[in-house]
């Protein structure tokens, strides 16, 4: 089984987000990047599929040179090679015509991602990539096993949870569930050492056009400060409430 993991490299959850002076673009001055989470939950059973059935592990990303360290990462962490599509990922629509390209050209059986990104949280690029891909597709995967041809999955829905099976081809973007979190693969020395010569292939993009600018980035307005009430004085919350608050 080929299996392609889609993964995009995201500000670590501790950085403290700015965006340049005139707002048009997010400053990545002294921020710390990688792997975004829901991916590395879906990579971490991808290596699982690796390691129990002979599966061969792809990771890619749409991105310039500088997401070649959380590639490497994911290289060490067990990853058989990795491609990176020489291109700034501009919105949803052209990054799935990216990644579908090269998923069409190299016959995957099996494309894993995260449900959304953590940064700009999209959440539509897997189903994108599976209806240009024509493959099935499942959301919010909590459970996952596949065999031979065929797949289930257990998957998030409104209320509760639904047991689907499916056939490869097939896109299956996921979460944590899919995996614990104590499952995760943690790089150990020779996975660092063995993802140096791992195959890293740069492509060119293939110009998808582009169908979303970003016109400006805000961040929101920070929070008033808290009032205390007196719990014994009504009068004031009330008129706080009607004043300030205009919830009454």
């Amino acid at each position: 089984m080929k299996i392609l993991v889609c993964i995009s490299s995201v500000p670590d959850t501790t950085s403290k987000i700015n965006y340049t002076p005139d707002g048009k673009a997010f400053d990545k001055t002294g921020i710390q990047f990688v792997i975004n989470p829901h991916d590395e939950y879906l990579l971490t059973r991808a290596i699982w599929f690796q390691e129990k059935q002979g599966a061969t592990v792809t990771v890619v990303t749409v991105g310039d040179a500088s997401v070649e360290p959380v590639m490497r990462k994911a290289l060490a962490i067990g990853a058989n090679d990795a491609i990176r599509i020489d291109t700034d990922p501009k919105d949803s629509i052209s990054t799935a015509k990216e990644i579908a390209k090269i998923a069409e050209e190299n016959q995957y059986d099996l494309i894993l991602a995260g449900k959304e990104s953590i940064d700009y949280n999209g959440g539509v690029v897997p189903g994108l990539v599976a209806a240009l891909l024509n493959y099935s597709f499942v959301n919010n995967c909590v459970g996952l096993e596949v065999e031979g041809n065929n797949g289930k999955a257990v998957s998030e829905i409104d209320g509760g949870k639904a047991t689907l099976s499916f056939e490869l081809p097939a896109v299956v973007a996921g979460q944590r569930g899919v995996v614990e979190e104590n499952e995760l693969k943690i790089p150990n020395m020779r996975g660092i050492m063995q993802a140096r010569t791992k195959p890293l292939k740069v492509v060119p993009s293939c110009n998808a056009e582009q169908k979303v600018n970003t016109v400006k980035f805000e961040k929101t307005a920070p929070r008033s400060a808290v009032k205390i009430i007196d719990k014994d004085n009504i009068e004031e919350l009330i008129q706080l409430l009607q004043e300030e608050a205009k919830v009454i």
